[in-house]
């Protein structure tokens, strides 16, 4: 299997950027940085009222990240969408370890460890706010 290079991975801006509400934000940022090992980036709140997240982004340690608000307090279509309907998939290099990183700080295991037919090794977790969280050694095509 073929995997980019450490310099085009450092040196290719980001594109794409899967966007998710969250119901308790800052909770959130808590448990992606704990649980998964997300960066935090830039978080953007209400001035009026802090627990409000307008923009925030966490980055991926490999490259990437997501971009996320707080929901139900927005006076725009983003911060409508309900929480928890989100899927993602992230590359990482030693799923073992972080399948055991996850459990640890309480997410709940949907598929656990297994060796794909492509020649992936992952597993699914979901978040506290019911987010679908799929992490695998495979980068695509």
């Amino acid at each position: 299997m073929t995997t980019p290079t450490d310099s085009a991975r450092t040196t290719t801006r980001t594109a794409v950027w899967p966007c998710l509400n969250f119901t308790d934000a800052r909770a959130a940022i808590a448990f992606l940085t704990s649980a998964f090992g997300f960066e935090e980036a830039a978080i953007y709140a209400k001035e009026d009222d802090p627990s409000f997240v307008e923009h925030g982004q966490l980055r991926w340690p490999l490259g990437g990240g997501i971009m996320f608000s707080s929901i139900g307090k927005g006076d725009n279509p983003f911060c409508e969408r309900g929480p928890g309907t989100d899927s993602i998939y992230l590359v990482c290099e030693e799923p073992d370890a972080l399948h055991d990183r996850a459990v640890a700080a309480g997410a709940e295991v949907v598929r656990g460890l297994r060796d794909e037919d492509y020649g992936s090794r992952g597993f699914t977790v979901r978040d506290p706010e019911g987010n679908l969280w799929s992490f695998g050694t495979y980068w695509g095509e």
